[in-house]
Order: structure tokens, then sequence, then C-alpha cells
């Protein structure tokens, strides 16, 4: 395992969409994508955060609340989502120290791959949700402050850019 550097926007690889794993072995990827996350410390990581553009990413929503419940999401989609939604502030290990409030639905069905090869399939709600949900964005080449308003996003970025 080792702690990676993660990528900062407007890094270009952020925006990038991501291939497909299939059958190649992710192991030491997600490894070390559990290892630079719980470091950062974040509750959900990306590769292509990492710099490596293919869809994994690994979270662990409730780790900094109490118990820990890691998952490895091989290949992931949202197979269902609900009609209703929530805004939550969300937060970026790919663009420190700015939080946006984003609007999400409120539970999805999300299908993925575990490193056990086994094809999983989990309703997530709360937390849970949003943190796939984010974590899924990035596989797509989309930040968080993609999913904002054009006035919210420029402030954001003003933000942003005055920690820099």
């Amino acid at each position: 395992m080792a702690l990676r550097d993660i990528l900062r926007w407007p890094d270009p690889r952020l925006s990038r969409k991501c291939v497909k794993v299939g059958d190649t072995d992710v192991g030491d990827l997600v490894r070390d994508l559990f290892e630079t996350m719980y470091d950062a410390p974040g509750r959900g990581l990306a590769a292509p955060q990492i710099g490596v553009l293919v869809r994994v990413f690994v979270m662990d929503a409730g780790w900094k609340d109490g118990e820990m419940a890691p998952r490895a999401c091989i290949d992931p989609e949202i197979v269902a989502a609900s009609e209703t939604s929530e805004t939550r502030d969300e937060g970026c290990l790919s663009i420190p120290g700015v939080t946006a409030r984003v609007t999400r639905p409120d539970w999805i069905v999300l299908r993925y791959r575990g490193l056990d090869g086994a094809v999983h399939e989990e309703r997530l709600e709360g937390m849970e949700a949003t943190c796939a949900q984010h974590e899924l964005d990035h596989l797509d080449g989309i930040v968080t402050f993609d999913r904002v308003a054009p006035e919210a996003r420029r402030d954001l970025e003003t933000e942003y850019e005055a920690l820099l």
C-alpha cells in the first residue's frame, strides 16, 4: 500500500470520463485509495483523483462518526434513484477548503463489483448515497463546481483560488 498524491482542481484529469476496469485486477489500486482516503482524511476517493482514469472508487461514509464500513466499488453504476432529493454540504479532497451545497437524490441503488469479484447491488441512503454519487461524478469527470448554479460556482471558485 502507498499514499498517493491527490490531484487538485483544475487538473484536467479531473474532467475526464474514466474507462471501465472489466476483469483487470485493481487490488493494489484499491488499497492505495483506502490508505490515501483515510490519511486525507476523507469519506470517499475516486481513482481519477490520484491520476488513474479507471472506474473505481472507495468510500467509508461513516468512519468519522463511529463505525467503519469500507466499500470498494469497481465499475459502479446507479440502477435506481429516488424522485425526492436532499441538499447537503459537500467537500472534496480535490478542492480542499471549499464546501458546496449540492442537491442529489436522497437514495440510490448502486450496482458494482467488489474486490471479491462478486456483483453487489445495494440501496444507499443519507450520507452513503451522497458519498457514492459524489465519487461516481468523479468517474464521469464531474466535480462539485459542476453541480451548482453559475453564480454559486463563481463564488466557490473565487473562494478556492483565495486559499491557494
